[in-house]
């Protein structure tokens, strides 16, 4: 663990059926550290062995308050964690108005400033419209940031969120992703959110945590964790990279913007942004290809100059490899998934100056 960590857990269980998980994280003090891998892997485990949900052996710390150390015989339950917990399911209460949910854990901490803390995750989350309202009168969007703003009304030194957006429909999916990101943006605590969604993962994301097998194979700052060609995060799409961008120029005209990111320009159909926003933009490997030199009479609006770093082979598809590129200007990173064959035929190697050539229609944000 370094010392830029808040937090951190090294743990251990080995359950009667086999599975077995052996982790060792650190948690920054902002942002969101997202614990990614396919179901089964161990991120839920992980999760609530750290809120003291399930028992394992090791070591937790959040700040400087150890919750457990089986080497000194501590182990805090997790009502003494200063912890928010946000399950798949909102489980609130369906007999009570959201307002009622919402004080419930208030009046039993009985803390001095609780109607403070109550407005201060009302005006966050922005369900002020909704707290004379059942439970059962609520959209699943609408059950969850609920969920989320009764976690923070005890103001915890971490949140814990495990899956919030499993159980949602797409739009309901569309509708609560801006005030995660909200979250992020305005609060000073860590989170720790478990998902094996790629959307949610690299649009979430600051600190990558990737797990398999109970065990964590890679951990980093999410661009950093995505562009490691040698060892691929494989998501439904292949491999992609993540960059963070502003936008700078909007054409009325062509209905398209433009986003610095990374020491490239890249063009995309327009979005309903405003110009100064900060977005992130994901491109997948697939959709990127390689030019050793710069075409002009062709469709592609993105064509950006690159410099090969790194060439390594598919891992699970032999007839391709994995081509890491750098902005020779900037700190950008892309990767490019192309056949061995034209490796080979374009010379391809570490040092080589190329075009990158990417679809506007490819660009996610």
């Amino acid at each position: 663990m370094t010392q830029e960590n808040f937090g951190e857990a090294r743990l251990h269980l080995v359950r009667s059926t086999g599975f077995t998980l052996e982790a060792d994280i650190g948690i920054p003090q902002k942002g969101i550290t997202v614990l990614f891998g396919p179901s089964g892997c161990g991120k839920t485990t992980l999760l609530r062995c750290v809120a003291g949900l399930e028992r394992a052996r090791g070591l937790v710390r959040i700040g400087s308050e150890i919750w457990q150390d089986d080497e000194r015989k501590i182990f805090r339950p997790t009502y003494e964690r200063s912890l928010g917990y946000v399950f798949q399911e909102a489980s609130l209460f369906a007999h009570l108005s959201v307002e009622k949910n919402l004080t419930f854990g208030l009046e039993r901490t009985k803390v001095p400033d609780g109607k403070e803390r109550l407005a201060e995750a009302v005006e966050l989350l922005g369900i002020g419209h909704l707290l004379t309202r059942r439970v059962t009168e609520l959209s699943g969007g609408e059950r969850q940031r609920c969920a989320i703003a009764r976690a923070l009304c005890l103001r915890p030194e971490i949140l814990l969120m495990d899956e919030p957006l499993a159980a949602l429909d797409f739009a309901r999916k569309r509708e609560i992703l801006p005030w995660i990101e909200k979250l992020k943006n305005e609060l000073g605590i860590p989170v720790l959110y478990v998902t094996h969604s790629a959307d949610e993962m690299t649009r979430l994301a600051d600190k990558l945590v990737v797990m398999a097998d109970g065990k964590v194979r890679r951990e980093g700052p999410l661009a950093e964790v995505l562009a490691d060609v040698k060892m691929p995060i494989e998501t439904e799409n292949g491999a992609s990279v993540v960059l963070s961008g502003k936008v700078s120029s909007l054409s009325s005209e062509w209905k398209t913007c433009c986003i610095d990111a990374g020491g490239w320009t890249f063009e995309t159909p327009m979005a309903s942004l405003a110009m100064g926003s900060q977005v992130r933009l994901r491109v997948l490997a697939r959709d990127v290809s390689i030019a050793v030199e710069k075409p002009d009479s062709i469709s592609i609006r993105n064509r950006l100059q690159a410099e090969v770093e790194e060439i390594a082979a598919h891992p699970s598809e032999p007839a391709y490899q994995l081509v890491k590129l750098k902005c020779p200007n900037g700190e950008g990173r892309l990767v490019s998934r192309i056949l061995n064959q034209s490796v080979t035929e374009l010379g391809l190697h570490s040092g080589s100056q190329v075009w990158a050539l990417v679809k506007a229609s490819a660009v996610i944000m």
